[in-house]
Order: structure tokens, then sequence, then C-alpha cells
């Protein structure tokens, strides 16, 4: 159980990146005044755990509908996540873990981005999204892990609201090089567990002899 909470919210405050969304959404407010920074902070927060959660719990029924089994989701996502950490680790916009530079300009142009860009793709991006249902699907049915699962996954949330709140502070505290820093952390730390999806993926194929 220890175990699955580390992992699950190793992998969540990689792939939402609580920090550099705090970042983001202080240099897309500067103009803004506070009420609404923290009106658009609670409101984008609220509308991303609901995208999440909706992954986490409807994941195995997409999978089965679609015909896809564990072992592919493990592959498949595990390679989506290590694209994603290769980025991290490089310091490069991924658009699994951030907006491009069209949807930057566009969210510019926005009084509100509580939705586009802040609770999706900034929060739950494709690479949240993903992480989510692997995760879930990687508990077997086991309802104490999934259980462990949405903790996790509600605990990056909630410190993503935190920074969010505090958006400029953690901004001009950090910097460039200190956003930079914790972030190819982290992305070391998400290509290892890429990586070991990918393992199982394969090992529970069947396509190679264990």
């Amino acid at each position: 159980m220890l175990k699955t909470a580390v992992v699950s919210f190793a992998t969540f405050f990689a792939t939402i990146g609580p920090i550099d969304v705090a970042a983001m959404f202080a240099a897309l407010t500067t103009a803004s005044p506070l009420r609404t920074r923290l009106t658009m902070a609670v409101k984008g927060t609220l509308i991303a755990t609901m995208i999440l959660l909706a992954f986490a719990f409807a994941g195995e029924v997409l999978l089965n509908y679609f015909g896809i089994s564990l072992a592919a989701l493990r592959t498949a996502g595990g390679i989506l996540l290590l694209l994603i950490a290769i980025d991290m680790v490089f310091a490069r916009s991924s658009g699994g873990v951030s907006i491009t530079e069209d949807e930057s300009r566009e969210a510019r142009t926005q009084s509100d981005i509580s939705v586009f860009p802040l609770a999706t793709p900034l929060i739950a991006g494709p690479g949240a999204m993903g992480a989510a249902i692997l995760l879930m699907a990687n508990t077997g049915g086991d309802w104490l892990l999934q259980a462990v699962v949405i903790a996790s996954l509600l605990a990056v949330l909630l410190l993503t609201l935190v920074l969010l709140l505090m958006a400029s502070q953690v901004h001009r505290f950090l910097g460039v090089t200190g956003l930079h820093v914790i972030t190819r952390v982290f992305g070391v730390l998400l290509s290892a567990l890429a990586v070991q999806f990918i393992f199982d993926g394969i090992a529970d194929s069947g396509l190679v002899p264990v």
C-alpha cells in the first residue's frame, strides 16, 4: 500500500506539475485582480479534479469497451510517460504536461482562463489523464489500493490549488532555475517509473517468456 501511495503521488506530481502550473498561472494572470485570480484558481482546480476523477473511475469501462488489455495499457502508458519525462529532464515544453505556444497566445487574450488552459491541459492534461487510468488499472480491482491512488491524486490537486493561490510568491521565490531543477528531478523519477510500466506491460503480454 505504501509503495502504491509513493508511486501514485510521484507520478501525479510529475504529470500535473503543480509548481510549473503555478508559474504558468502567474505569468498568464499578471494583469488580473487578486480576487479574480483566486476565483480562477479554485474554479480551474475543481474542474480539473472532476475531469481526472472521471478518467480514473471510467478507465476500466473504457478499456473493456475498446478491448484494450491491461498489458497494452501499461506499455502504451509507460511510453507516453517516458516521452513526457524526457521533456521534463531537458526542461522542454511538452504538450503532455503544459500548453503549446499557440495555446499560450490564445490564453493571453481571455479574461477567464479557469477552464482553458488552467483546468485542461495545464492541470488535467493528457499525461495526468493517462496516469489516472493506468494507476487505477494497476490496482487489480483492489478497493483499498484504488482509494490510495485517489487519495494521492487529491493530495496533488490540493497542493496544486495551494500553489496557485500563492502563484506569484512561488514564481518569485524559485525563479526559472529553481523551477527547472525541480522539473528535472521529477523527470528522472518519472522516467524510471515509465520504464517499469513498459517492462510490466511486456511481461504481462506473454510476448516475451519470463
